[in-house]
């Protein structure tokens, strides 16, 4: 497991439907989320997005899997929800979990 801190970013803005969402993350934020990946003290990132219809499980499923694989030992998970108590406590929850990667993980207050 690589040694650090765990990186929230969140990520705002995205259009309703599934199949633009996942264009518009793709265009619009990939890059910066390289950028906050090649931190060399990063044990963990978390992306936080807002909830979303089922039409958006796939890509978010895909980005977390996919992220985590390519950059490995860095831990790589997708958390949706609306901020608040359970969101918060999902990621407080991978912060201490270093098993956990690669997850979607959907807050419900």
């Amino acid at each position: 497991m690589a040694e650090g801190v765990q990186a929230v970013l969140a990520i705002t803005g995205l259009p309703e439907s599934g199949l633009d969402a996942s264009a518009a993350f793709h265009h619009e934020h990939l890059a910066r989320v390289e950028e906050c990946l090649a931190q060399g003290d990063l044990a963990a990132l978390v992306l936080a997005l807002a909830p979303a219809g089922p039409d958006h499980d796939d890509w978010r499923r895909a980005l977390a899997r996919d992220l985590a694989r390519a950059h490995k030992p860095v831990r790589v998970n997708v958390v949706a929800g609306d901020e608040g108590e359970a969101r918060d406590a999902i990621i407080a929850f991978l912060e201490t979990a270093p098993g956990v990667t690669g997850q979607y993980l959907v807050a419900h207050e």
